[in-house]
């Protein structure tokens, strides 16, 4: 499967979005339309990047907006950026989110006793290459970590681009943990501290700050994906989200839309928030 993204206003701005494309160049939500597996049978997924290795702007995808492009978190009217804390440089992987997946908010999360964060769940990749905003990348799971970040459940995945030079060798998260010494140490590190900066109090961690293994991930990701499934069918309350799809039949999604109107959405952005740019 091949998607693209088209660019909407300028970065590092207010209007700035990416719009996703599927291969016969149609108007799709990476949110709802992307497909959770890349091959189900070896437990591959999908993963949007939302923000490349290094960079600092907040960029997510926008799960309010009509067909969820990607665009920039807002807090009090200004764009979001994270704050470089020693000794880490921006985002230490290629940080996104896989589609289908939901942390129910409604949904108290057994182990870790907090509800789920209302967002895809997210993804934190450790290969080698940067990727690019937007892309969308096949990886391997290989563990997770239970952040709580103010009362909420918001899973962490570590995963491994599959074309990734050293994807052979990774395949759990002891794998990590031997043949990248410090990394995890890092990413705790940095989850746990990036919005003092801001003002915030240190994130915590449930399983007292340890990494759960690949199968645990897995079944955790399954179970996004199965509240994901109630909120496009909606059998969830889908507050202020947005479900507009064009993949899930309009028999199992009441938010089914054709491509015409997929096609609407994105020419009525680019008219409203840019023709009085022009």
């Amino acid at each position: 499967m091949s998607f693209t993204v088209e660019e909407r206003g300028n970065p590092n701005s207010l209007s700035y979005r990416l719009f996703f494309k599927n291969a016969e160049g149609k108007y799709i939500s990476p949110f709802h339309d992307i497909p959770i597996y890349a091959d189900e049978s070896q437990n591959i997924f999908h993963m949007v990047v939302e923000v490349p290795r290094w960079t600092n702007a907040k960029m997510e995808i926008a799960t309010k907006d009509p067909l969820n492009p990607i665009k920039q978190d807002v807090k009090k009217g200004k764009l979001r950026y994270v704050a470089n804390v020693f000794p880490h440089k921006g985002y230490i992987w290629n940080y996104g989110a896989i589609p289908q997946t939901w942390e129910d908010p409604a949904h108290k999360d057994g182990d870790t006793d907090c509800c789920g964060d209302n967002d895809p769940i997210d993804v934190c990749e450790i290969g080698s290459k940067v990727c690019s905003r937007g892309e969308v990348i096949t990886v391997k799971v290989l563990g997770i970590l239970a952040m709580i970040d103010e009362g909420e459940t918001d899973w962490k995945v570590i995963a491994i681009n599959v074309e990734d030079p050293e994807a052979n060798n990774l395949n759990n998260i002891s794998d990590v943990q031997r043949l990248k010494p410090g990394y995890l140490e890092s990413t705790v590190d940095w989850f746990r501290r990036y919005k003092v900066p801001d003002g915030k109090p240190e994130n915590r961690f449930a399983f007292n700050d340890e990494f759960k293994d690949k199968d645990f991930a897995i079944e955790v990701i399954k179970s996004t994906h199965n509240f994901w499934k109630a909120l496009i069918s909606q059998k969830t309350n889908a507050g202020e989200l947005n479900c507009k799809n064009t993949c899930v039949s309009a028999s199992d999604s009441p938010y089914c839309c054709s491509v015409d109107e997929a096609k609407a959405v994105y020419t009525n952005y680019s008219c409203r928030y840019l023709c009085h740019h022009v």
